[in-house]
């Protein structure tokens, strides 16, 4: 079978798996089978994982192989290697190959290339996923024998990348959709108990709202958030007082009781 038709078949059965299993919007799932997929239809590679960078701390996920958490971790602390290098500084096509890290690649990563040969992996293939400030991020594929990957295992290579950086975008966005809505409704909400407490109109209570954010230096929702916790709170001191028969009034004695 040529690799342009091992490409096609392993896609479409990544595919068919995320919606056998429902897990389209699972991404830690979907982004695991990606790596997998990568790993078993690129030619030569043996593991493969996502490496991300938060706060100057490089974290590994979804590695086909544990070895290489130590791998991923590593070129984050000695601030080299084909992971960073496609992170921070990556070519146009975003793709880094290291043909030898025991030959001529030594010279690039001269502190990380020794430590992976010791590990047992010659060759890597990083690819850039996602290079915005704060969250950057890469596919990584190790091989165990040098000089493996050519152009057909780049190029394959990066369409698993471009595959797993829209999941990872997509999710994002979703993330981001979904804290929008909650503050929404944790808005609307507090809204709702100003309009009761103080017999006012959903304009003036947004206007509250904001006037509290202002004066207090706070942001709208976590202004609105606080009031509905503390209505939530108020409502359970009434409820525990109530089961109790703490407030109520007390029972009228009758003649000859």
């Amino acid at each position: 079978m040529l690799l342009d038709e091992q490409l096609v078949v392993a896609l479409r059965s990544a595919a068919n798996d995320l919606i056998t299993r429902r897990s389209l919007r699972d991404m830690h799932q979907t982004l695991s089978l990606i790596v997998a997929a990568a790993a078993e239809t690129v030619p030569g590679a043996d593991a493969a994982g996502i490496s991300m960078t938060r706060g100057g701390e490089v974290t590994s996920d979804h590695l086909t192989v544990e070895t290489i958490t130590k791998l991923d971790r590593l070129q984050g602390e000695l601030g080299e290697g084909p992971c960073i290098s496609a992170i921070l500084e990556a070519p146009e096509d975003g793709v880094v190959v290291a043909h030898d890290l025991a030959g001529d690649d030594a010279e690039r990563w001269p502190r990380f290339g020794p430590r992976a040969v010791e590990a047992g992996f010659r060759s890597m293939l990083s690819i850039q996923l996602c290079s915005a400030r704060g969250a950057r991020s890469a596919l990584n594929l190790y091989a165990s024998r040098p000089e493996v990957f050519d152009d057909d295992a780049r190029i394959t290579a990066g369409l698993f990348g471009v595959q797993a950086a829209m999941l990872i975008y997509g999710s994002e966005q979703a993330c981001g959709l979904a804290r929008a809505l909650d503050s929404r409704d944790v808005i609307g909400q507090a809204k709702g108990i100003l309009m009761e407490r103080f017999t006012v109109d959903d304009e003036e209570a947004f206007q509250m709202l904001v006037h509290s954010s202002q004066d207090t230096n706070t942001k709208l929702v976590d202004v609105a958030r606080w009031l509905r916790d503390e209505a939530i709170e108020r409502r359970t001191r009434r409820d525990t007082a109530d089961a109790h028969g703490v407030g109520r009034p007390a029972r009228t004695v009758e003649r000859g009781d």
